[in-house]
């Protein structure tokens, strides 16, 4: 039986991808920041009639994920969806933002996976998924830090696949457009000062595209398929409008058809 360690599991993508992991049959051991909050996660899995093992894991405790990696020992899927958001614009946010969004989307993945690859190496097997957004590709008004952090993270992992590969271990991305989830009541929020009337612009059009968002459960489908597949592809979207949405930037070499399109959400 495989065994997987899946970030961020007390709601949403994660909670989804814990319990459809462990459905497939594999043995999951699923983190939450506090087990208080554990309570969705532990319901969901008596209901699908699966045991998991519900650990907690602050991602941004270099110590705390060392030793539960250490406890675990072999793992054959390591699933990085722990994350976090913010809306702001660069001058109103401080270094210690900045900070923040790089030690949770960016150090943290790092960590773990560097704590992972080791033994994956030495058995010649292993899958590193790691969930990033569409804003890994496409930098959005408002989402400096995020997207900042995004990208940094996308090219962690772009630029670490082919090096692991010889030995077995396959790395992939997972790239949701907007998802339905409580991961958009955590986001930090600042007031928009002199960009009052941009940020408005900014909310109003992010509100109509989380009205029409992907269900959490249905992303976590694109994580579980990344992460179990006999046919592994480094870069993955979860939906048909994330497809589009990525493609606007992967496509677009001198960067005019990104900067068109997020400039007419602003206006």
């Amino acid at each position: 039986m495989s065994i997987a360690l899946v970030t961020g599991t007390s709601s949403g993508i994660g909670l989804h991808t814990a319990i459809g992991l462990a459905s497939a049959g594999v043995s999951v051991v699923a983190t939450v920041r506090d087990p208080a909050r554990a309570d969705a996660l532990r319901a969901a899995a008596e209901s699908a009639g699966v045991n998991i093992d519900i650990r907690a894991l602050d991602v941004t405790d270099a110590d705390g994920a060392r030793a539960l990696v250490d406890d675990l020992g072999a793992l054959d899927i390591l699933v990085n969806n722990a994350g976090r958001g913010a809306v702001g614009t660069l001058e109103q946010l401080s270094d210690a933002d900045l900070q923040a969004q790089l030690d949770t989307n960016y150090l943290s993945v790092a960590r773990l996976t560097r704590l992972v690859l080791p033994g994956m190496r030495e058995r010649g097997h292993g899958r590193i998924v790691t969930v990033t957004s569409v804003g890994g590709v496409v930098g959005q008004p408002f989402a400096d830090a995020y997207c900042g952090a995004k990208f940094a993270v996308e090219g962690l992992m772009q630029s670490l696949a082919p090096v692991v590969a010889p030995f077995g271990i396959d790395v992939a991305i997972v790239e949701p457009a907007a998802v339905a989830s409580s991961f958009t009541e955590s986001v930090e929020r600042y007031d928009g000062g002199a960009y009052q009337a941009q940020l408005d612009a900014y909310l109003e059009r992010t509100t109509a595209s989380f009205a029409q968002a992907q269900s959490a459960e249905d992303a976590a489908k694109t994580v579980i398929e990344a992460a179990i597949t006999d046919t592994p592809k480094f870069r993955w979207q979860t939906s048909e409008a994330a497809v589009r949405f990525a493609g606007l930037s992967l496509g677009d070499l001198d960067g005019s058809r990104v900067i068109g399109v997020t400039s007419g959400w602003i206006r």
